[in-house]
């Protein structure tokens, strides 16, 4: 793993933007991974603010979202989609018809889980992929466990996986749904190259186990550890715990 560090959550940020933008100069036709949470969030923002300004342009860009809830709408104001239409897609120009996404209103939840593997794979797979940690160490929604799925699958969600994304379900953790469709881990390393962003004190106890423990189903992000190219950008307060 590439580690990098920075004074502030704003200046990880506008790493992660910066490496998103090389990337897309590089290859134009690139396929993003995308994550959603607050993590990502400052990202977003910078990217739409280098777009505005001319310096990143997603026109031929593909991206494939990491996750979804199940039993909810793409309209709907809890739903994934609508916040990475509210954070990113609609501020930038990415052509609607390359945004691939998981349909949490699917009538056959696995049947949707097997349509949007065959998506990533006829799409050649993820050049790059954009991650968040999770407050107990899962990536995407895969939770800790007995044991991890390697395709895109159904999820039960852990309650404190319930609690942190309770704001976009006006609060409570009761009306976040129950089960989610989420890439599995497999699909997320078969990526070409990771960037995974974390920030705050919250983290540093998983950002130093996913680095320095053992690979265990507990920890989904310490299967990180296997890929041949992570990078790490943290704030000080993420990586406290590192020094």
């Amino acid at each position: 793993m590439i580690v990098r560090v920075y004074p502030s959550p704003d200046e990880s940020a506008r790493a992660v933007a910066e490496r998103i933008a090389i990337a897309l100069k590089h290859k134009p036709d690139l396929v993003l991974g995308l994550p959603t949470g607050k993590s990502p969030i400052p990202a977003y923002a910078e990217l739409r603010r280098m777009h505005g300004a001319g310096d990143v342009d997603f026109a031929s860009a593909r991206t494939f979202n990491l996750d979804e809830f199940a039993g909810v709408t793409a309209d709907h104001p809890g739903s994934f989609r609508r916040f990475m239409d509210q954070h990113l897609f609609s501020h930038v120009n990415l052509e609607p018809s390359r945004i691939h996404f998981l349909n949490g209103a699917a009538g056959d939840l696995d049947a949707e889980c097997e349509r949007y593997e065959a998506e990533i794979d006829s799409a050649g797979g993820i050049d790059l992929q954009l991650l968040g940690i999770g407050s107990n160490g899962h990536i995407g929604f895969n939770e800790p466990g007995a044991q991890l799925s390697a395709r895109t699958h159904r999820v039960e969600l852990h309650d404190v996986t319930r609690r942190d994304n309770a704001a976009l379900f006006g609060g409570e953790p009761g009306q976040v749904p129950r089960e989610a469709l989420s890439m599995g881990m497999a699909t997320i390393l078969k990526a070409a190259a990771i960037v995974l962003i974390a920030t705050g004190e919250r983290k540093a106890k998983c950002v130093e186990r996913m680095v320095r423990g053992p690979l265990t189903t507990q920890l989904p992000a310490s299967f990180l550890q296997t890929h041949r190219h992570v990078e790490l950008f943290l704030d000080r307060a993420a990586a406290a715990l590192l020094t």
